[in-house]
């Protein structure tokens, strides 16, 4: 199976939240059928994410799967996992023949997920963003874990959410920050709060393009983030988030698959 990081950008990833093997399994096919070059399984959203359910649904998949645990079930409230147990489930996904994982900034270190910790002294630590891990113990924690699934034969997404506005310089170097991680796709998604923060993420894809080896999907949530969720894509971003069906699970804010199929393929021809 290809890996996710070869495949050629921008990979539509299809995003399934559901609680079942079986529901999962047909949302996977949808995806498929609608045009998706992954899949994006929530596996904090299914009732059990043991190896054996991860594999029938893995299983089931003839694209590549990124599995991922943001610690929140459907609803979005808060499974409340130990990071201990949190990154067991990175492990299962990996057994059961996920082609990824995606492991988020603050791994082995919870109150990073919702602000900064650490000592405010890089670019990228301004404004209390989240995800944001800068002590030495926790990254070689990180790296540990990164060494592990490469050693399974499966590909790290190191993602960072910070939630606020940044510059292109701050996201250019956050992501040259993480990079030394070693991951094999970087992703880090901002905040955009009016028109000019909008144009600024835009930049910043351009920037990163050129300026970081390791494939990057950056795009910015907020009022005026949306555009950015397909025009970083179609800029050289990796990774372009999808829902095939929108629920009341969803992330609304996320692209439409079949939509953003059409768009890209559309933009192929003019570029």
């Amino acid at each position: 199976m290809i890996k996710l990081s070869k495949i050629p950008a921008p990979a539509l990833a299809g995003v399934v939240r559901e609680k079942t093997p079986m529901s999962a399994i047909a949302e996977i096919k949808n995806c498929l059928y609608d045009g998706a070059d992954m899949i994006d399984l929530h596996m904090s959203c299914l009732e059990k994410y043991d190896v054996d359910t991860l594999k029938q649904i893995i299983g089931s998949s003839r694209l590549p799967v990124l599995a991922l645990n943001y610690n929140s079930v459907m609803d979005w409230s808060p499974l409340n996992l130990s990071e201990e147990e949190r990154v067991q489930t990175f492990l299962n996904a990996v057994e059961a023949g996920a082609a990824g994982i995606d492991m988020q900034g603050y791994t082995f270190h919870a109150p990073s997920k919702e602000g900064f910790c650490g000592e405010d002294k890089y670019s990228f630590t301004k404004g209390n963003p989240k995800e944001i891990v800068t002590d030495s113990e926790i990254i070689s924690k990180q790296c540990a874990l990164i060494d592990e699934v490469h050693s399974k034969g499966a590909e790290v997404l190191l993602s960072c959410h910070p939630g606020i506005p940044m510059t292109s310089t701050q996201v250019v170097e956050l992501a040259l920050f993480l990079e030394k991680r070693n991951p094999d796709i970087i992703k880090i998604v901002t905040s955009a709060t009016n028109e000019d923060e909008m144009l600024e993420s835009v930049k910043a894809m351009t920037l990163l393009k050129k300026e970081v080896k390791t494939p990057v999907s950056y795009h910015a949530n907020g009022a005026f983030g949306g555009l950015s969720r397909i025009l970083n894509p179609i800029l050289g971003g990796q990774i372009a988030f999808c829902v095939d069906r929108f629920a009341a699970s969803s992330t609304m804010e996320q692209l439409d698959l079949k939509t953003a199929k059409l768009v890209v393929e559309n933009m192929k021809k003019l570029l």
